[in-house]
């Protein structure tokens, strides 16, 4: 499922794993995580910077935290690492994340 994602989703997916709320058990510093991706929306997605959003809107993003809280911890942190990495090397590598039109 995370393979098929684009960026924003992607992001998305690591907001809602990371958030005080998840019931995830993730060995990563949450906190530290949930800004370090959430900045990243807000460089990309201007809609997300400027207005509150509902995740409940995104029921792909839903169903897939869903099947990671099914997992045990092990599974979920394997999870989280492949989609932190994907999420590292599309920002390392500038793509997508060049929102320079929808800043002016």
């Amino acid at each position: 499922m995370i393979k098929g994602m684009d960026i924003e989703n992607k992001l998305r997916l690591a907001i809602c794993m990371c958030d005080n709320y998840s019931h995830t058990n993730l060995e990563y510093d949450k906190k530290e995580m949930y800004k370090y991706f959430d900045n990243l929306l807000k460089e990309i997605n201007i809609e997300y910077r400027t207005t509150t959003i509902s995740f409940a809107n995104y029921l792909y993003i839903i169903f897939a935290s869903a099947k990671i809280m099914e997992m045990d911890s092990a599974q979920q942190n394997k999870v989280a690492l492949y989609l932190f990495n994907s999420i590292n090397f599309k920002a390392k590598n500038g793509k997508n994340l060049d929102n320079h039109k929808q800043m002016f």
